[in-house]
């Protein structure tokens, strides 16, 4: 049976300065471009027999440069849609909602682009990647490559745990790697916020 392998996408301005980005669709920066094709070597290594991204052009270009080929954009790997936070770092929230906590306290509503999520919205979309993931495992390793925010979600349900559990793992750096592995019926994660 395969790993799942997780990739952050590379850099964006957004992610340098700690601005949520989650439906606006940043590009990567010189730097992140560069982290992305220093991904190249350890994938081909893995050689993934399935790989799927968020459809936006960071997570997209990060798939290229990384040399992973036969790409699926999947809507269910988009980022949080952070709704009337998209564009804000923690500091600016907190400045207005003091204490203010992501995975306990959620967003606002936005505009029409950018109406929001809750948690367990952002759980049941990557409860749906994984429902068509792990099948695919037996033809070997699958690669996705998607957002932070999300990749801590999908790895917490991936380990069977509830969505909120995700405050628990490390914010993934942008052009690193996840490995989530089955060892005696048990997921585990096997490598996280590998360069």
């Amino acid at each position: 049976m395969g790993e799942l392998i997780v990739i952050r996408h590379g850099q964006t301005e957004w992610s340098l300065s700690g601005r949520h980005a989650g439906r606006t669709d940043v590009p990567l920066t010189d730097a992140g471009e560069a982290a992305a094709r220093a991904l190249a070597p350890r994938l081909a290594r893995h050689r993934p027999a399935h790989v799927f991204s968020s459809p936006l052009s960071r997570a997209m270009r990060t798939a290229e440069l990384a040399g992973l080929t036969g790409v699926k954009p999947d809507p269910d790997l988009l980022e949080w849609d952070y709704g009337g936070y998209e564009g804000l770092t923690a500091e600016q929230i907190r400045a207005s909602r003091p204490g203010w906590d992501l995975w306990r306290d959620g967003v606002v509503p936005g505009d029409a682009g950018h109406p929001g999520e809750e948690l367990a919205q952002v759980a049941a979309r990557t409860d749906a990647a994984l429902d068509r993931i792990r099948p695919l495992l037996g033809d070997g390793d699958v690669a996705v490559v998607a957002h932070g925010h999300l990749a801590r979600v999908l790895t917490v349900r991936w380990l069977g745990l509830d969505a909120s559990a995700s405050r628990l793992l490390g914010h993934p750096h942008p052009g690193t790697l996840g490995f989530l592995a089955i060892e005696d019926g048990q997921p585990f994660i096997s490598a996280w916020n590998v360069p």
